[in-house]
């Protein structure tokens, strides 16, 4: 994947610059590499830097209502000051470490509705800064999310959409300013207790946690609501779990809860009595953290949601960006002024041609 941009707002004969990536696929935590190629123009040019940027697009709660902004939520410094002579060509390579959190893009060869990634290059001489075009990144599902979703679709699960959500979830540590939720539609056996399933990974070099909201139908005598689970994996047990049968429980555990509230009423058709290992907590899904499951089971389900917020619970808190002495970290709070749609409109109408 190349782009070309001729720095227009440095004017006529300015130098151009070409960014190109080694292989655009890559996974949370994986690096993505490649070469910053510039190119020098009619004169001597001193470059003040050139940096990189990892911009998305997500959705915001704000006061006057919900939107959606494009930003950059990682940035990495390519090269400091330097000086550019006329023609002279140079090829400066570059590695930008994923975030563990990063969200998935891509799932079987196919870009998520709703998700866009790419990657932008920024050039800045005589405090004239020019962003250029964007080259799109897909981004995999490392194998434990792989078999997570490979589970939803095995029960009959049918993909929604996917979007990022800009704040915190209630108890879960991030070192992103916003989470990814993977929207399902459900399957016939449970379409009768649940509306939409949403599935957020929060994930670590070591571990993922899984939070999962469940979008509940009313009963007779009661309202529909939302209640979420929350379960901590490792990545180590990604092949050695029925993934099927643990993320069966896990919807089973929602639906036995909905199930056992005043006026729900009978039993429906197709589920009858609990089954063993769902009726009672079972090695992981019960109070007592197991190897591959860790905290999940009941002391992790509950409602995480406050008056005026949608999903699940906002803060803002502060956001580390993980990445060491080569990021210059991730725009924690988005204070760079991309919430208020400062400078992004060149990029947002990039996004556009990515195809949703």
């Amino acid at each position: 994947m190349v782009f070309k941009k001729l720095l227009g707002a440095l004017g006529v004969g300015g130098p151009s610059v070409d960014t190109v990536l080694s292989n655009p696929s890559t996974y949370p935590g994986a690096p993505l590499t490649g070469n910053v190629n510039l190119v020098g123009g009619t004169q001597d040019a001193d470059i003040e830097h050139i940096t990189l940027g990892l911009v998305t697009r997500m959705e915001v709660e704000g006061g006057g209502g919900d939107y959606s902004t494009v930003a950059d939520f990682l940035r990495v410094p390519v090269t400091g000051p330097m000086r550019l002579h006329p023609g002279q060509q140079l090829a400066i390579p570059f590695r930008i470490d994923m975030p563990w959190e990063t969200p998935i893009t891509t799932v079987y060869g196919q870009t998520l509705r709703g998700m866009v990634m790419g990657v932008r290059t920024e050039l800045a001489i005589a405090r004239a800064i020019d962003k250029g075009d964007l080259d799109a990144v897909h981004v995999h599902p490392l194998p434990i999310q792989q078999r997570i979703l490979d589970a939803f679709q095995q029960l009959g699960f049918r993909f929604k959409s996917a979007d990022l959500e800009y704040g915190q979830i209630y108890g879960v540590h991030q070192t992103l300013p916003f989470y990814q939720e993977i929207e399902y539609f459900p399957p016939q056996q449970y379409a009768h207790a649940i509306n939409e399933v949403e599935l957020t990974f929060v994930t670590s070099p070591h571990q993922v946690e899984v939070v999962l909201e469940f979008d509940k139908r009313g009963g007779l005598f009661t309202q529909g609501h939302d209640t979420y689970g929350r379960y901590t994996v490792s990545h180590a047990d990604a092949d050695t779990t029925d993934w099927r049968q643990v993320v069966d429980g896990w919807v089973r555990q929602s639906v036995d809860r909905r199930k056992s509230m005043p006026g729900f009423g009978a039993p429906q058709p197709g589920y009858g009595h609990p089954q063993p290992g769902y009726g009672h907590p079972q090695p992981g899904y019960g109070h007592h953290p197991q190897p591959g499951y860790g905290h999940g089971g009941h002391g992790h389900h509950g409602h995480y949601r406050q008056p005026g917020h949608h999903g699940h619970y906002r803060g803002h808190g502060h956001h580390g960006s993980g990445m060491g002495g080569m990021a210059m970290g991730i725009a924690g709070g988005l204070a760079a002024g991309y919430l208020a749609g400062e400078a992004i409109d060149e990029v947002g109408d990039a996004f556009e041609d990515f195809g949703e």
